[in-house]
């Protein structure tokens, strides 16, 4: 009998190595496709974060542009508002010009006989004045006068004063008195 041996070794050892060496450029070529899969998505994500940095960029010179805007608004408006209290103030005094020559000529009529002013000062819907008059029964008849009248109400003497200089029973006074008139007062 006789023996005979076959050696398989060989072959065993270069199909061995043959499939070492495709597992070996296998595992090359899957690292290569995971390196330029890596490259890509890198590239990707480095694109779209410089697209939002663009729009970013866009977005705050859009609202540089839009706070610019709101503020030359606001100094619009502010300007809007001055011209609407400036056209206010001239249209009350337009419509206060009657009142105050009627109110002038009602203080000219009520004057009495040897009473004369000489400051006439108006403070709210009050109007304070000085003057001189010949004696006290003058000053009594000038506040007869502005209590009769529709336009004054409420008239008070605060001083009285001997003025020897204007005559022997002459008299400085001081005296306000409200006025009354519809559409004077500062509620108007």
């Amino acid at each position: 009998m006789v023996k005979l041996a076959i050696n398989l070794l060989p072959w065993r050892q270069k199909r061995r190595d043959r499939l070492q060496a495709q597992f070996i450029k296998g595992l090359g070529g899957a690292g290569l496709v995971a390196v330029m899969f890596i490259v890509i998505a890198w590239q990707f994500y480095q694109a779209e974060i410089g697209n939002q940095v663009d729009r970013n960029r866009f977005l705050t010179s859009e609202i540089d542009v839009l706070d610019n805007k709101i503020r030359e608004i606001r100094s619009l408006q502010q300007k809007r508002k001055e011209l609407l209290d400036r056209m206010r103030v001239i249209q009350e005094l337009q419509g206060n010009r009657p009142v105050s020559v009627r109110l002038f000529d009602e203080l000219a009529r009520q004057l009495s006989d040897q009473v004369f002013f000489e400051n006439l000062s108006l403070k709210g819907d009050a109007i304070d004045v000085t003057g001189v008059a010949k004696d006290n029964t003058r000053i009594s008849e000038q506040l007869r006068n502005f209590e009769n009248s529709a336009w004054f109400a409420g008239p008070n003497v605060t001083s009285i004063s001997a003025l020897p200089q204007a005559g022997p029973e002459a008299s400085r006074f001081s005296l306000s008195v409200k006025i009354s008139a519809p559409g004077v007062s500062d509620g108007s």
